[in-house]
């Protein structure tokens, strides 16, 4: 949960970089809270635009670095895939 200290939330605030995954929770809560709070009005719709632009970014990036590297480490170590 981004339940972080109060100087860890100035620091991040200011645009310091989350330096692990409580910081990183966070941040990305403060964007979130960003985004939702410009708008004028918040239903389902709302709340589902921004947990689609999360989906997809958690998308991006499993397709871009996490799914690379477990190939490498697939033909490193081999495939623990017996069928198909």
């Amino acid at each position: 949960m981004p339940y972080v200290k109060a100087d860890v939330r100035d620091r991040i605030d200011k645009g310091g970089i989350p330096v692990n995954t409580s910081e990183l929770d966070y941040a990305i809560t403060r964007l979130i809270n960003g985004y939702l709070a410009q708008k004028s009005q918040l239903a389902y719709a709302e709340f589902n635009e921004a947990v689609g632009a999360l989906e997809c970014a958690k998308l991006e990036l499993y397709r871009r670095k996490l799914a690379p590297y477990e190939d490498r480490k697939m033909e490193e170590n081999g495939d623990v895939f017996t069928i198909g």
